[in-house]
């Protein structure tokens, strides 16, 4: 497994995590009021912060485990990580114009902030699995 190969793993599966942990918080927040009344901010937050620091400390145990092992990227890498990026932008994408929309149609804070946050970490989820299917299956020949 290359090293970029590693990277995708780890994105991908501390992006998932830190959502199910952040909408597990809200969700238990909720105590039959409104969801758009409950604070989110703070769980938001906490959860973005602590991904990345998962992240961090998850490539350093990596680099830690193997410290012979090459970093090197070579076309292949570079070629799977262009192919990933673009397959996750998309959600990017999606997530800005939804909430471009739902500010003009001056939905509550709640939901714009939800929305750009679960694109967010779809375009991190769908990106590094495109990266996980390619490094398995190969780059597709168009």
């Amino acid at each position: 497994m290359t090293h970029e190969e590693k990277r995708a793993w780890i994105m991908l599966v501390v992006s998932a995590v830190a959502y199910a942990c952040y909408a597990a918080v809200v969700l238990s927040r909720v105590d039959g009021g409104s969801l758009a009344a409950t604070p989110y901010a703070a769980a938001l937050l906490w959860t973005i912060g602590g991904a990345i620091a998962a992240s961090i400390l998850a490539e350093i145990g990596m680099a830690l485990l193997n410290p012979r092992a090459s970093r090197v990227s070579d076309d292949r890498d570079r070629e799977i990580g262009r192919l990933g990026d673009h397959v996750g932008q998309a959600f990017v994408v999606i997530g800005a114009v939804s909430a471009m929309l739902m500010a003009l149609a001056q939905w509550h804070w709640f939901w714009i902030a939800n929305v750009i946050y679960l694109c967010f970490v779809l375009s991190a989820v769908v990106g590094s699995l495109a990266k996980v299917v390619v490094y398995r299956r190969g780059v597709p020949q168009w």
